[in-house]
């Protein structure tokens, strides 16, 4: 079986960047209870504005915020499905809206991927 992965790209504000931690811990439980194989979410280390494009760029990062990168793996695009499904509406993250978030939600983009060329883990 094909492994599936959802990629996440969202800006945060560096303030509130401990507030983001906790919400991705407890939504990385939920997905990984529900049975994703990996939960990830990274913080920008070396990432530059473009000339065309690049991960700040696409965010339209403000000068206080920084880039998180995600992704979460999955058996198949089926159990993806499936998973998101039951971590949408699992009570534990039933306080999740734009209200509250410690990010703009508006400037976030996502979207799922079929793996073209792995090596190593897809796990983890």
């Amino acid at each position: 079986m094909s492994r599936y992965v959802d990629g996440f790209v969202v800006p945060v504000p560096r303030a509130r960047l401990d507030d983001y931690r906790q919400l991705a811990e407890k939504a990385g439980a939920v997905w990984m209870e529900y049975g994703a194989l990996a939960y990830c979410e990274c913080v920008a280390d070396d990432v530059k504005p473009g000339k065309l494009t690049s991960f700040p760029q696409s965010v339209q990062l403000k000068d206080d915020e920084t880039v998180v990168f995600a992704y979460i793996v999955y058996e198949s695009r089926e159990a993806r499905d499936r998973i998101n499904a039951q971590v949408m509406a699992d009570p534990r993250l039933a306080d999740m809206d734009a209200s509250n978030m410690p990010f703009d939600g508006q400037r976030m983009f996502w979207g799922g991927f079929a793996p073209l060329v792995t090596i190593g883990d897809t796990a983890g």
